[in-house]
């Protein structure tokens, strides 16, 4: 699908306004199906390895999530469809917001029942390069009573539930929001995703 201008410019209006936005429709059915049964099909296999955080990527008992990170120049067809929609979301902030977004990075993520991940930010401690969070969800026929709601806190002390229906992608500031996933009743799949600047250079 064809995001026009003015969806673009809703998008955009957004997040300058309140730092968050839900986009329903990202990709087609088709292409959010296809991302949803590799996704599927690689967790089943082994191929997701224990997620960890942090610039070290440590291990934490803090998030129970397995990834696989996306690799430029080795994506699939349906990663490669994801990537470029992403990068067309990117160039829009640039010119709208002038962000100096660079690159994106991605990774798939799946939560088995009862897993979550506690309350955090994205921005790592030692890096400022994230800039926009983006998660987008694989999960065909998901009910809200499933669970698996990703909680996002926000100003005033209020928070706002967004679950995780496919073809769903949720924005927001990377350095503004804590958020956390809350625990669901079967596996949740979504790919994760952060826009990037040039990190600063450390002054001293």
């Amino acid at each position: 699908m064809n995001t026009d201008s003015h969806e673009f410019s809703s998008v955009v209006n957004a997040l300058t306004t309140d730092g968050w936005c839900v986009v329903p429709d990202l990709l087609p059915a088709a292409q959010t199906q296809a991302l949803a049964a590799e996704c599927r099909a690689m967790h089943e296999a082994r191929q997701l390895a224990p997620a960890r955080v942090g610039s070290a990527r440590t291990a934490t008992p803090l998030r129970g999530d397995s990834t696989h990170w996306f690799q430029a120049g080795a994506m699939s067809t349906p990663q490669q469809a994801f990537t470029d929609r992403l990068d067309t979301l990117r160039i829009a902030f640039n010119r709208e917001l002038m962000l100096g977004l660079i690159e994106c990075e991605s990774h798939y993520a799946v939560y088995p029942p009862g897993a979550g991940y506690t309350r955090h930010i994205d921005r790592l401690r030692d890096s400022d390069a994230r800039v926009v969070s983006a998660v987008f969800y694989l999960n065909e026929d998901w009910q809200d009573t499933d669970g698996g709601a990703l909680r996002l806190y926000l100003d005033g002390g209020s928070h706002r539930d967004i679950y995780p229906h496919a073809g769903k992608l949720l924005l927001f500031l990377s350095a503004q929001f804590e958020h956390e996933v809350l625990p669901a009743t079967r596996d949740r799949m979504s790919i994760a995703c952060w826009m990037r600047q040039r990190a600063l250079a450390p002054t001293f």
